[in-house]
């Protein structure tokens, strides 16, 4: 084999050369005492021959050569063969890159598309080509369009289904619904068979589009044109249906994915998980994720998110925790939406320890924080009486330099409640103060919270007053708002009330009208009633218990005994309290929970007066009987009711006992309370 010597003075560069890549130029080991000439590689029988060059002045005509040398390869030997293929490749490569350039810079319209794909293809291109060139050019649906033509009628096509499934896709990704379905029409017309790519596609598109009953449609249509739907193709019309509405179609087709045999998959499991959480099914969800588990399965992270999201929604916090654990352990490595998910889930549910523990590992992983998640943290916070964990979280949100999570309306709201329940006037006034320097208007909810908190530290002056911005800010009491001013008159000094009881009249005259029938102590026990009725029948649902509650406490912190008897047997007929007494032949049970501490009191000694008219009819007691007040803090009232309870129960020296081994309960036997109410005179209960 014969060679052309490159570099006579480093014979090296020779040798090393099979080790460079082809498409380098070749340059001498030492360019500071040789020329940097370019090599070039030849696969030829014989280097090319170019003729000598006359030596310069001072040159040895033995060392002049050409500016360009060649390297000889044996083409008969197999890196001949990887070279050429390596430079047809790079070759291939350049020309559909420079097609992708020149349709990108194009206008989208026949003409210039068409001289491009010209230009950068003189021979017909294959329909690998083709797809290369349609995959990048996905941004610009319209030039796509174009750019599929050309190709249809220029390129070596075999399967034009391919082509126009890589056009559907871009057009998907646009979310462009109308030219999805034209060129769908245009590719029927061009005698092409769609097949389960295209439909799965199709209605993907549709999903995505926010057209669910589109895609079912497009579902529907794949027996007729011969196609039958595999994983792919279910999971996205069983989503459709799940968008549509139509959950129970959606579960039908997953139960006849099921039957077909078709493999379950992360991405169908996840579908399925996500419409029966959408239809509030979350036991469905929660089963679907154990049996995909238990065929074999691996839950992926989309699974894991869409379950934990599921979860949270459904209120389970625990469930949340021990799929989160099984996560972990899993090596499945959450992302933001995992952190999202747990966020939600444990703030929904009041779950404090846990949700600061998520916010500050995402606050490690320096992952976003957006304005409602910290919202969200900040009004558990402030149900749950966080102050300093509250405040940790307010600094964070102000110290971003970005506008987008910087506080809003709603978190002051938040910030003003949480001082409100603490009785924290200086501080729900600071929050107040840098809400205006921040160009925040106070809003119905703020001002409700800031009422509270002056009614809990006995301004009733600024309680006045804050009530005067309301009517400055033009904006409408609302029944929580009336009702947050029911509560602060039950705590207000008589020789204050009327100022507070003014400010109620001037909100709702109803209302008004009921609570001065209450106060006044010359008002008929029957026109209050009837006042009464008349504002718990007409206002929402939520706020009867509010209301009656209120209303029920300053009754019994004005000494009107009657009247507040009179109030709960409308309450009880009317459903306002649900339940509250229960009878069993070994036990009668009274349930206090959700009262105010005025209500309670109240419904005990109603429940009492009738236990005494039991006992005068000749019935025997039961065995046992109950008082079930709760164990958690009672909203309206500082401390818990069974606290306040409890000391009640003292003071009238009633038998009853707080039991052992359940929480909340007072219990007490049949004998001891017949003995108790034989021994009380009539004077020492409430009359009804």
């Amino acid at each position: 084999m014969a060679s052309l010597p490159i570099c006579p003075s480093s014979p090296s560069s020779f040798l090393s050369w099979p080790h460079r890549s082809a498409a380098l130029s070749f340059q001498p080991k030492n360019p500071s005492t040789s020329s940097p000439t370019a090599a070039h590689v030849s696969v030829q029988e014989s280097p090319p021959q170019d003729p000598p060059r006359p030596a310069g002045p001072g040159q040895n005509p033995k060392t002049s050569s050409n500016n360009t040398r060649f390297l000889w390869v044996n083409p008969n030997s197999p890196r001949a063969a990887e070279l050429a293929r390596a430079r047809a490749g790079s070759a291939r490569r350049a020309r559909l890159g420079a097609a992708a350039a020149a349709l990108g810079a194009c206008e989208p319209a026949e003409a210039p598309v068409a001289a491009a794909l010209a230009a950068a293809f003189p021979e017909p291109p294959s329909e690998q080509d083709a797809v290369i060139v349609l995959n990048t050019v996905v941004g610009n649906p319209a030039t796509a369009l174009l750019a599929l033509r050309w190709f249809l009628g220029n390129a070596e096509v075999r399967n034009k289904g391919i082509l126009y499934n890589v056009v559907l896709k871009a057009l998907r990704k646009r979310r462009r619904w109308s030219d999805t379905e034209a060129l769908w029409d245009e590719m029927l017309r061009d005698g092409v068979q769609p097949d389960n790519t295209t439909f799965s596609t199709v209605i993907s598109c549709a999903r995505a589009c926010g057209l669910p009953r589109k895609a079912v449609e497009w579902f529907e249509k794949m027996p007729g044109l011969g196609c039958s739907p595999d994983m792919l193709t279910y999971s996205a019309v069983i989503d459709a249906y799940g968008r549509a509405g139509d959950a129970d179609m959606a579960l039908r087709l997953y139960d006849r994915a099921r039957a077909e045999k078709c493999q379950l998959d992360p991405v169908i499991c996840a579908t399925v998980i996500k419409v029966h959480s959408t239809s509030g099914n979350f036991a469905g969800a929660l089963n679907v994720f154990e049996e995909m588990k238990a065929v074999g399965v691996k839950p992926n992270l989309v699974v894991y998110n869409t379950v934990l999201d599921a979860m949270g929604r459904a209120m389970r916090p625990w469930v949340v925790k021990t799929i989160h654990r099984e996560m972990v352990s899993q090596q499945v490595q959450p992302n933001r939406a995992t952190y999202c998910c747990l966020l939600q889930a444990y703030t929904r549910a009041r779950y404090g320890e846990d949700a600061m523990v998520v916010y500050r590992m995402m606050k490690d992983e320096v992952m976003d924080i957006d304005v409602v998640l910290y919202n969200m943290l900040l009004s558990m916070c402030a149900d749950i009486g966080y102050i300093d964990e509250a405040e940790e979280i307010f600094r964070d949100m102000k110290a971003h330099t970005d506008t987008r999570f910087k506080p809003d309306s709603w978190t002051y709201s938040s910030m003003v409640t949480l001082y409100s329940c603490t009785g924290n006037v200086l501080g729900a006034e600071g929050i107040l103060k840098e809400m205006a320097e921040a160009g925040f208007k106070p809003n119905i909810f703020i001002l409700t919270s800031l009422i509270r908190c002056y009614g809990k530290a006995g301004h009733t002056d600024d309680v006045v007053r804050s009530f005067g911005m309301l009517e400055d800010l033009n904006i409408r009491p609302d029944d929580r708002f009336c009702g947050c001013l029911l509560t602060v008159a039950a705590d207000t000094p008589v020789e204050e009330l009327g100022k507070v009881v003014d400010c109620i009249d001037r909100s709702n005259a109803q209302l008004g009208t009921v609570v001065k029938l209450l106060v006044d102590r010359n008002a008929s026990t029957e026109s209050f009633r009837e006042a009464a009725r008349g504002i718990l029948s007409g206002v929402r649902g939520v706020v009867k218990v509010p209301y009656c509650n209120c209303l029920m406490d300053l009754c019994v912190n004005l000494g009107q005994t009657e009247k507040a008897c009179a109030l709960l047997d409308v309450a009880l007929q009317l459903d306002v309290y649900r339940n509250v007494q229960t009878k069993t032949q070994t036990q009668w049970s009274l349930h206090l929970r959700g009262l105010s501490v005025g209500a309670a009191l109240t419904t005990l000694h109603v429940w009492m007066n009738d236990l005494r008219s039991t006992l005068q009819s000749g019935e025997e007691l039961p065995p046992l009987l109950g008082i079930h007040t709760g164990e958690g803090r009672n909203m309206y009232s500082d401390k818990g009711l069974a606290s306040a309870f409890e000391s009640h129960l003292k003071e009238i020296d009633a038998p009853f006992h707080a039991a052992p081994d359940k929480a909340g309960w007072f219990l007490t036997t049949s004998v001891a309370a017949k003995h108790w109410l034989k021994a009380k005179e009539s004077s020492e209960l409430v009359a009804v």
